[in-house]
């Protein structure tokens, strides 16, 4: 490889994944709109339209969670840089849960990538599942090959040859003809923007890639000609709409008019992103989508300096975006994570060693203006004004931090600065339409930290006075509100540098909302403090059940209106049939086949799992551990042809090792689960009864929780220890 992935790399890699989000934000609330309607009662789009149109921001979306989940692809096939379409397939099975999870699930023979999940899931490998030989050609040209093919140009920088090439694999999962060409020139684009500023010559190098006979190809080339011949963009949307609109293509959302959209935008655009945005918003059609592809290609070309050259686009986002997949632990997160997730790809797939920003801290802020969803709390009377900022910070790890400034800070007003670790409270602020928005892709997550867990963080006080500081957690507790925990408190001297650490105490079965730094003085003052990383290790130690404060529902009465008590069943991934909303807290249902609910992150890695668990008329029931989505983890369970089972899906269910074991329905059986290393142990009643060791593709973490096929299974708790 030539081109070098060095600081400037990661911050147009940074810069790109803003990009990417600022886009698909700003076309997200009028999506679908024709231009018409959108110059009607909105007007040009300079800016954010959301409060115009009661649209929540952020919100979760296919195009960004897409773009991200199925990069994962590399990591799960250990960066082997012969990826094939078949694998990212299998990526897609792992990440996916049916009608739940990214893809518009509108039907196979309907929706283009729900088409090709049927074929996956029916053992039809890609490239078939998205051919058109499979699909017909109506259905393979949809534009969902282009919206998520932007992370294969960003670990491709300066290379568009490997860039068309990763984007024709992953395109051709769910799609096939003109829309892998459409998704080849996208990241053909994004891989030279890396190295050429010329967006003209971007445009005319990328198309030489695709066959001079395919309409992109002829698309690009009347685009070129009407820029040369002074034809304004409106003139060149209404010749888009006369020769490649909608009108002449089937389906829902075809790729052609829209690329045509992507272009005409970049040739009319200015190398201004305010311009270019405004443009491709404006002309319609599927807008989040080009506006997220157009983002992301300028983000790279202009670097964050050209996202700042207009108004701010970045501070409404604060960092922060969904992406809800079957790895719940990984669905809140924020710009500056999946930016590093991407360079470490790159990183990987070309033999060099990866980056761990400040010895592999979740929150570490190394590229500039990150805030990694940081923010003030604003909702107390007793809190003070409060500024965030990320600033120089030269230490022996890194090179940016927080600056937290605050005004008239003492002894009761303090300073408050905390990050969302699950279910975002804004969410039950919403009602109406915006929540039905901010749902339109199911919000399926976990939380990023847990009771047992170690918080340690490095802080700085730079005030001229003494301040004393207490790390918190808020969790989501009685009538769903969040109850605060705060640490003992640690006076910083002035100028004081300290590493502060806290181990979580139980929050009696409840989910971690939040973690924060309170700051106070005895003293009034103004003043600042430095955050230079905030992390999370270990693994959870909690028995989750349903919490103590929420009432059993109980036959004939009526349950308390709203949204009550719901907040503790989203820390669990749930790729099941049914997860019974009353009686016992996990009666789990799959009906046909192996489902799952589980939760935890990729920390935990050795740990022990147990639950007492009753079988209803099941193949197999149990325990799941170091699960990393629904075909990847360790499942220990009972079998109803009178089998003990450890077994291993790894996209396949394998059996590890059995013994006869004597199985009723309706009968409580106490199973315990240990993961050590390579090592699986099983017991039941506390009795060793199984182990066995693994030795290939060994799952090294991931979350816990229950399995069942064919039936239904009922616990009362799962006890992480």
């Amino acid at each position: 490889m030539t081109y070098k992935l060095d600081k400037t790399y990661e911050e147009k890699v940074y810069a790109g994944v803003l990009g990417k989000i600022i886009g698909v934000f700003l076309g997200r609330p009028f999506e679908n709109w024709s231009y018409e309607r959108i110059m009607r009662e909105l007007g040009p789009i300079n800016y954010y339209v959301n409060d115009k149109l009661d649209f929540p921001l952020p919100v979760s979306d296919d195009d960004i969670t897409g773009t991200f989940t199925f990069l994962r692809a590399f990591k799960d096939f250990n960066y082997k840089k012969d990826l094939t379409a078949k694998d990212i397939g299998q990526t897609w099975l792992n990440n996916l849960i049916e009608d739940k999870t990214i893809l518009w699930w509108g039907g196979r023979g309907h929706s283009a990538e729900d088409t090709a999940y049927q074929n996956l899931k029916q053992g039809i490998d890609a490239p078939l599942s998205g051919s058109i030989e499979m699909n017909g050609k109506v259905i393979a040209e949809q534009i969902g090959a282009q919206i998520f093919i932007d992370g294969w140009a960003l670990v491709s920088p300066g290379d568009p040859e490997k860039a068309a090439h990763y984007a024709k694999l992953a395109a051709s999962v769910s799609h096939d003809g003109e829309a892998i060409y459409g998704a080849q020139v996208v990241a053909a684009i994004e891989a030279m923007a890396f190295v050429e500023n010329d967006i003209s010559k971007l445009i005319n190098e990328s198309k030489k890639i695709i066959p001079k006979d395919s309409t992109i190809y002829k698309l690009i080339s009347d685009l070129q000609d009407w820029r040369t011949s002074n034809l304004g963009w409106e003139q060149a949307r209404e010749k888009i709409v006369e020769n490649y609109g909608y009108d002449k293509f089937l389906g829902n959302c075809h790729m052609v008019p829209n690329h045509a959209l992507i272009i005409m935008s970049l040739l009319y655009g200015d190398n201004d992103f305010q311009k270019t945005m405004m443009i491709v918003n404006t002309a319609g059609w599927d807008t989040d989508c080009n506006s997220g592809n157009v983002g992301c290609i300028l983000g790279i070309k202009n670097g964050l300096k050209g996202l700042r050259s207009g108004p701010d686009y970045l501070s409404p986002i604060n960092d922060v975006l969904y992406c809800p997949t079957a790895i719940g632990g990984e669905t809140l997160t924020d710009a500056l994570t999946e930016s590093y997730k991407i360079i470490n790809t790159a990183r990987k797939i070309n033999d060099l060693e990866i980056i761990e920003p400040k010895e592999k801290s979740r929150y570490h802020f190394e590229l500039e203006g990150s805030t990694q969803g940081w923010k003030p709390q604003l909702s107390s009377d007793n809190i003070c004004e409060t500024t965030i900022t990320n600033v120089e910070h030269q230490t022996n790890i890194g090179e940016r931090a927080l600056e937290i400034s605050f005004k008239q800070l003492s002894k009761n007003n303090n300073c408050e600065v905390l990050v969302d670790t699950f279910y975002p409270d804004i969410i039950l602020g919403l009602e109406g339409k915006k929540r039905k928005d901010f749902f339109h892709y199911d919000f399926i997550s976990s939380p990023i930290v847990y009771p047992g867990q170690n918080i340690k963080t490095q802080l700085k006080n730079i005030a001229n006075k003494k301040i004393a500081v207490k790390l918190f957690i808020k969790y989501w507790g009685r009538d769903d509100k969040l109850e605060k925990i705060a640490s003992e408190e640690h006076l910083l001297d002035c100028n004081e540098d300290k590493i502060i650490d806290w181990v979580i105490p139980s929050t009696e079965n409840n989910p971690i909302g939040q973690v924060g730094i309170s700051i106070s003085s005895d003293e009034n003052m103004d003043g600042s403090f430095i955050l230079n990383f905030l992390n999370f290790d270990g693994e959870a130690k909690q028995i989750f059940r349903r919490p103590d404060h929420i009432t059993e529902y109980k036959r004939g009465e009526e349950p308390k209106e709203g949204y009550y008590g719901q907040i503790w069943r989203h820390a669990w991934v749930p790729a099941i049939d049914k997860w019974e909303e009353r009686g016992k807290n996990f009666r789990i249902c799959q009906n046909i086949g192996r489902g799952l609910i589980f939760t935890g992150t990729d920390i935990w890695k050795n740990y022990t799992v147990s639950s007492k668990i009753i079988l209803q008329s099941v193949s197999s029931g149990g325990l799941v551990s170091r699960v990393q989505g629904v075909r990847r983890y360790y499942g220990f369970e009972l079998s109803t042809n009178n089998k003990l089972i450890i077994s291993k899906m790894f996209y396949n269910n394998t059996i590890l090792k059995e013994i006869d074991f004597d199985v009723e329905f309706f009968k409580e059986y106490n199973l315990k689960m240990d993961v050590k290393g390579n090592k699986i142990f099983g017991y039941v009643d506390d009795k060793l009864l199984l182990e066995v060791e693994d030795n290939n593709n060994i799952l090294e973490n991931g979350g816990a929780g229950l399995v069942v096929a064919d039936g239904t299974l009922v616990s009362d708790e799962i006890i992480i220890s």
